[in-house]
């Protein structure tokens, strides 16, 4: 399969969000292969854009602890060979995919306030709000659609929280309550949308807002572990 930079029926200024980058490498022969797996012959694209949200929603598990400081961490092709990474790169490889289909696809970035968060990612965060957490865009039917994969089945599963779908025609986002009813997920505040994955942004927005120090130990830590999880707890 060879990517398919631009479709005669879509307008010209989507080109960039059809392209190829050093980091969304929806030319690289693993990413392709992913793809086409993913798709499992669909024609349609809003059904490949259901098979490919599965395959990143539950075939590359949620680590919120994975490397996430240099733009290698965000690379598609990196982290189908990883399986597992958190929400922007994985946001990062369902664009991926996309584009090997002529699919547009971009990133939004929203901060959240998890109303549930553990006391393991508090004490690790030092709050319970999440920056630049990220989803994908995808261009179906004439329109931008937001969609989710961060979170595989079995972590929801685990949380008491519905896996989230995704039928290519409505936005995938959060569930503001969990399955007994209580605050789960709250956005508050959308960033604004990428055709590549911003990761000097990302970076200075945690040493924002989680501190200096913090954000040291944590590159230093998976430097030390060699591109391994910092932790090993899910969320």
């Amino acid at each position: 399969m060879s990517v398919i930079l631009r479709s005669s029926n879509l307008p010209a200024d989507l080109l960039p969000y059809m392209t190829p980058t050093d980091i969304i490498d929806s030319d690289h022969p693993l990413v392709q292969e992913y793809a086409q797996g993913a798709a499992k012959g669909a024609t349609d694209p809003v059904e490949i854009a259901k098979g490919l949200y599965l395959a990143v929603r539950d075939g590359i598990r949620y680590d919120f602890y994975a490397p996430f400081h240099l733009p290698q961490h965000y690379q598609a092709s990196q982290v189908i060979k990883r399986g597992r990474q958190f929400c922007v790169p994985k946001a990062s490889l369902l664009c991926a995919l996309a584009r090997v289909y002529a699919i547009p696809s971009r990133l939004g970035f929203a901060n959240l306030k998890n109303h549930l968060a553990t006391t393991q990612l508090l004490e690790y965060l030092g709050t319970n709000i999440l920056v630049y957490h990220a989803f994908a865009e995808l261009y179906l039917d004439g329109r931008w659609v937001k969609a989710t994969p961060a979170f595989n089945r079995e972590l929801c599963q685990r949380h008491g929280v519905s896996p989230l779908e995704f039928n290519g025609r409505e936005d995938s986002l959060f569930q503001l309550y969990n399955e007994k009813n209580q605050r789960y997920m709250e956005y508050l505040e959308f960033l604004g949308t990428y055709a590549d994955v911003p990761v000097s942004e990302i970076v200075a927005a945690f040493r924002q807002t989680y501190g200096e120090e913090r954000v040291d130990y944590w590159i230093r830590m998976s430097e030390e572990r060699g591109e391994g999880s910092i932790s090993t707890f899910d969320l």
